[in-house]
C-alpha cells in the first residue's frame, strides 16, 4: 500500500512575504478560475451577448471616420483606407479601455473572496485582462473582415503584433494594479475611471493618425503611453502605410514601465490592508 503524501504546514513570520512571486504560480488555478468565472458571467443575461464585443468598437469607428475623416477632413496613414486607419487603432484602446476598468473595480467586486481565504491578491486585477483579451480577440475578426472587403493585405511586420498586444497590456495593468489598490480605500475612483477612459479616448490618436501633430509636440504628446501602442498597432497592421515616430515609441516604453513599477509597488504596498478595508 502506497503512503500517503503529508501535507506541511508551516507558520513563520514573513513566510507569506518571502514565498509571494513563488504563490502566484501555486495559485495559478485560482487566476485561471477567476479569469473563466469573469468571461462566463460577462454577457450574461444580454439578449445579443458576446456581439456587444464586436458593436461597440465597430460603432465607435464609424462616428470616427466620419466625424474626423468626412467631416474634419483629416489625413489617413498613407493610402490605407481612413475606416481601416481607425479600426487599427480601436483595438488596442479598446483592450486598454476594458483592462482597466475591469481591474480597478476587482478587488471591491470579490470582497467576500478576500477577507476569507489568503493568496496573492495580484491574482485578481490580473485575471481580469483575460476577459479584455477575450473582447480583443472577437474584434480582431472585424479587422480581418474589413481588410477583405478593401482588399487590404498586411506587410511582414503584421508578425510583431503580439509584442505590440503585450505592450498594450502592461500599459493597462499599471494603472489598473495601482488604482485598484486606492479604489478600496477610496471609492470615488469607481467614479473617476469612467471619466479618465472617456477623456483618454479623444486625447489618444484613436479617430485620427498622430502624424496630425505638429512634429516640435509630438514628443511631449507621446507622454500619453497609449500614443506608442496605437502607433504600434497601426504600424504592425498597416505595413508600409504607417510609419512609427521612434523617439516617442521610445518614450511611450518608459512610460509604461515607469506606470507599470508605480502599480505593482502600490498594490504591495497597500495590500496587507485590503481585507480590513473591504
Amino acid at each position: 500500500m502506497l503512503a500517503q503524501e503529508e501535507q506541511v504546514l508551516i507558520i513563520e513570520p514573513g513566510r507569506s512575504e518571502k514565498n509571494y512571486w513563488a504563490d502566484l504560480w501555486r495559485y495559478r488555478e485560482l487566476f485561471f478560475i477567476l479569469a473563466w468565472r469573469d468571461i462566463a458571467v460577462r454577457y450574461k443575461q444580454t439578449v445579443i451577448g458576446i456581439a456587444w464585443a464586436l458593436i461597440r468598437p465597430f460603432l465607435t469607428m464609424l462616428v470616427f471616420t466620419i466625424i474626423f475623416g468626412g467631416v474634419a477632413g483629416l489625413p489617413s496613414e498613407g493610402n490605407a483606407p481612413y475606416a481601416l486607419m481607425v479600426f487599427a487603432g480601436m483595438l488596442p484602446w479598446t483592450f486598454f479601455a476594458t483592462a482597466l476598468a475591469e481591474a480597478a473595480n476587482s478587488l471591491i467586486g470579490n470582497e467576500r473572496l478576500i477577507s476569507k481565504i489568503y493568496f496573492p491578491r495580484l491574482i485578481i486585477p490580473t485575471a481580469t485582462v483575460v476577459t479584455a483579451f477575450v473582447d480583443f480577440l472577437i474584434s480582431f475578426a472585424i479587422l480581418l473582415g474589413m481588410m477583405v472587403y478593401f482588399q487590404f493585405l498586411p506587410g511582414w511586420q503584421i508578425f510583431t503584433l503580439p509584442l505590440f498586444m503585450l505592450l498594450a497590456l502592461l500599459a493597462s495593468l499599471g494603472p489598473g494594479l495601482w488604482i485598484t489598490a486606492l479604489n478600496v480605500k477610496y471609492r470615488d475612483f469607481r467614479y473617476i475611471i469612467p471619466f479618465v477612459v472617456q477623456l483618454g479616448l479623444y486625447i489618444s490618436p484613436v479617430g485620427f493618425s498622430s502624424s496630425v501633430v505638429p512634429a516640435e509636440w509630438r514628443l511631449l504628446y507621446s507622454l500619453n503611453p497609449m500614443v506608442g501602442v496605437i502607433d504600434g498597432f497601426r504600424w504592425a497592421i498597416l505595413g508600409g502605410q504607417s510609419s512609427l515616430y521612434l523617439p516617442g515609441f521610445a518614450m511611450s516604453l518608459v512610460i509604461v514601465a515607469v506606470f507599470l513599477w508605480l502599480g505593482i509597488s502600490q498594490f504591495r504596498k497597500l495590500e496587507k490592508s485590503f481585507a480590513d478595508l473591504i
